[in-house]
Parts: structure tokens; sequence; C-alpha cells
């Protein structure tokens, strides 16, 4: 992928300012590692009259494919490594300009802060972009912004025109305009056109399109296409980002601040107190107990989604973390929530997502201090239940395992659950609290562990806690005993 940036100047007030304003030296070439590939930042010409800063990405397609989404199609196989992303500008591209010239993208120039405010006589050229929508969708979404457009379709071969325009286009923009605003330009509007991205788009996005979009989306005609594209056509997070651009609208029209605008709740007097949900507290009471028991390194067994495995990441003090499911999906989604693609080296270290089933022993779980079963036991057949005891409690044998379960006793609370239904479709049993406490005292005695029992959320007086908690904890003459 290619894109050069070019401008003009005098020798008063040279082209070659260029460089102090992308801090990037023109007489250096630079390379840069990315996720995928590398990043060179070169320039071809640099005089006092004329200076072009030309930004190549090489993509690495296996580290692509490796660290990118999933491709379900039927002709995934190869469709994954021959596709046109080592060579069109997408939001591959976008993404290295993002990570190149962050400072650049924030209008940050400590050298020559006064040409990062004002306006420069600038050229981009973008040699092979896809444009679904063709010449006049690039039109429509780059002329409005002040941009002189020159976009000219590219055959998809010269040789045989009978097999007509390709969904590519050549682009040159012109204008007067400062760089930040140019940058911020093309780093939302390259995958629009593309209309894809390379990675999960998640709700931070949203943040990222706003800030990028400062100042000229709120007013853009085709807002609504760009912002739609841009969150690959997810509508929840298309209708948040059009809202808040409509408080921006609202409140540039009104001359005020956002804040004053977006107003419906006065916080001084709001002083209700808005319900915990119950997921929170479950996850506050095992963090609890897995910081009293003095545990670094962690399993989450049955982690479903990652939720748990997120918050643990927050603690430096969980070392190492490995969440392990038998749905492979469930794994996939967990990978999205924690952005492990886009996690830095130490962070990353620090945990694993394995695919295992607890109704058999696994090797890979011996030697951690602390497991948590959170909400899993109710999942399995009663029958298959003593094959996750043995796996967890007589096989891996950590310090310190917690078992949540349902307390059944408590769903009379839940007025919208039917009489004598479980509180989910997949639930095998949900237990009582001394049927629990039965389960809890007999796996104990088993397998060399004391036991104790935590409420979590409101403890009726009645009912009890909607959630029941068990820590188990080696006995010091089990611990011996096995060691020996």
């Amino acid at each position: 992928m290619f894109l050069t940036i070019s401008t003009t100047g005098t020798r008063e007030r040279p082209a070659t300012d260029l460089g102090f304003l992308l801090h990037k030296h023109p007489d250096n070439a630079q390379a840069f590692s990315t996720s995928y590939g590398t990043a060179h930042v070169l320039y071809p010409e640099a005089s006092a009259e004329r200076c072009t800063a030309a930004l190549l990405l090489e993509v690495d397609p296996v580290a692509l494919v490796r660290r990118g989404k999933k491709n379900n199609t039927a002709d995934a196989a190869l469709a994954q490594y021959v596709n046109d992303r080592p060579y069109a500008a997408s939001s591959l591209l976008a993404v290295a300009l993002s990570t190149v010239f962050s400072s650049a993208l924030r209008g940050v120039c400590k050298a020559r802060p006064e040409r990062a405010e004002e306006p420069l006589p600038l050229r981009v050229e973008v040699p092979a972009l896809p444009a679904r929508g063709g010449p006049d969708l690039v039109r429509k979404l780059f002329e409005p912004l002040g941009w002189a457009v020159e976009v000219e379709r590219v055959g998809l071969d010269d040789r045989f025109p009978e097999w007509g325009e390709s969904r590519y286009v050549r682009l040159v923009l012109e204008g007067e305009l400062r760089l930040a605003q140019a940058l911020r330009h093309l780093y939302v509007l390259l995958p629009v056109l593309d209309d894809a991205k390379h990675y999960w788009v998640s709700a931070d996005e949203v943040d990222k399109l706003l800030r990028a979009g400062e100042g000229w989306l709120a007013d853009h005609p085709e807002q609504r296409l760009i912002t739609s594209r841009y969150l690959s056509r997810r509508w929840s997070l298309t209708r948040q980002a059009m809202q808040r651009l409509e408080l921006v609208r609202l409140a540039d029209a009104d001359d005020t601040d956002v804040e004053e605008i977006d107003n419906a709740v006065d916080e001084s007097t709001d002083t209700e107190e808005k319900p915990v949900p119950l997921a929170v507290r479950r996850r506050e009471a095992i963090l609890d107990a897995l910081r009293d028991s003095g545990a670094a390194r962690v399993l989450d067994l049955g982690c479903g989604q990652g939720q748990l495995v997120q918050e643990l990441l927050k603690d430096v003090r969980f070392t190492e973390i490995v969440g392990l499911d038998v749905s492979v999906r469930a794994l996939t989604i967990a990978a999205r929530r924690l952005r492990l693609e886009r996690m830095g080296e130490r962070q990353a270290a620090r945990v694993q997502l394995v695919q295992g089933s607890l109704a058999y022993t696994d090797k890979r779980l011996k030697g951690y201090d602390a497991a948590v079963l959170s909400e899993v036991i109710e999942h399995l057949d009663l029958p298959r239940l003593p094959a996750l005891e043995y796996a967890v409690f007589g096989s891996a044998r950590p310090r310190t395992v917690l078992v949540t379960t349902p307390n059944v006793e408590y769903n009379v609370r839940w007025e919208t659950l039917p009489a004598g239904h479980v509180r989910h479709g997949d639930h095998r049993f949900e237990w009582t609290r001394e049927e629990f406490r039965t389960w809890a005292e007999r796996v104990a005695g088993r397998h060399g562990y004391d036991v104790r029992y935590v409420p979590v959320g409101p403890d009726d007086p009645e009912v009890g806690p909607p959630t029941q908690m068990a820590v188990f904890t080696v006995r010091e003459t089990a611990e011996k005993e096995a060691a020996a």
C-alpha cells in the first residue's frame, strides 16, 4: 500500500517544514513494525520549494490471516491469502497512518506550532484505492471537506478492456488544509470507501470516529453513510455515534458545550442509587476472594466470553491468567473482548485462552494457585459432575478453588421468572443452599480441602443470597501428602 503527501513552500516558509509536522526527518528513511507488517516513511523529494512524504506499508499476508478477522466464506481457504490487502489502501493503511503519524494526527508540533495551526497547500495521492460506490462517492465524501478531487477508475486489465472497470480508483486530492485535518479525513474515509475493516469493530470505535471526525463529520452531508460504513454497519454503534454527532451539531449551533446540551439528567439532584448487576457483584466477590488467597496464577475454568479474565488483567498481582472453555465461539468472542490482537507484548504474556473440557483431566491445568468455576457446574448433567470434580480437585489441584452457582431458593424473588423455571435454559439443575453445601462438603472431604461459604448479592433473611459461593482451600496436611 502506498500514499504520498506533498506540499510547496518558499525559502522563508520552506516546504521541508512538513518533516517537522510529521515528526519524521526528510533525510532519513524510517521503518516501523506493525501487527500486520512494516510501515516505511521516506521522502522522494525534499527542498524548500516542494516536499513529498511517502508512506509505504508492506503487509505480511500470514500475519494478517493469523491476527485478523475470520473469513467463513466458501472460498475462505484461498481468499485469506490471495486478496488485495497488500496492495490497495484500506483500514490497514489507516491504522498505519494513525500509528506512524500519531502526533501529526493530533495537530501537535512543538518545533513548528504555528505551522501546525495554519493551512498548507497539500496534495495527497493514493495509487490504488478500493471505492465501493465508484468515483461519484469519492467526490461526495471529499469535496465537501474542501478538497479538489481527481479520481480515475482503474481497469481490470488494459489488455482485455472487455473485462470492464475494477472497483479500484487512483485518487489525487488537492487543497489548503491543516495537515492534521487532512490526516483525519484519510484515517476515516479510506476504510469507509473500502467498506471493510481488517479487525473486529467494538464500542471503542465510536470514540475513535468522533475524535477523528471532530470539526467536520457532524456537518458532512454523507454523515450517515460514513458513520455506518466506518462502524462496519453495526446498527447499535451507528445509532450511538449519530446521537453524539447530533449533540455536537446542536452545541455548535448554540455556541455552547456539549455537556450543556446533554443535560436531560441533572446528576446533582439524581440521588437514587442504581442497583449493581448481579454479574458485577459476582465478579467483585471472586476478585476479593482471590486477593485474600494471595493467588498470582489463576485459572478461569468455563471462562465464557472473558468478562472475568478482563477484570483479572486489570490487577497486576495476577501474573498469569488462563481462560479455558469448551466453546471455540466463546473463546473467539473473549479474544475480541480482550483485544488480544492489539494487546501490548507484556500484557499479552499474562493471559492465555485455551480450548478444553472439564470432563477430562488436563495436564495444562496443573500447578496453578487458584481456579474459578463461576456459574459452571449447573450447566453439567449431574452424572457428569464427578468427572469435573476429579479433573479440578483431584488432578489439577490448585491451592484455592472458587465455585459459584445460583441459589434456587432466591428464584421466588425474581418477578419475571415463572414458578418452577430455572434462570437459564441451559441449566441442568439449580441447588438450594443445603444441597450446595452437602455437595461442597463431600468434595472437600474426598480431596483434602477445607471449605467456607460466601453470600453474593443481597442476603435475604428468608431465602438467602441470589448466588452462593464456596471457597475451597487445600488442607496443609493434604498438600504435604500430595507433594510426598
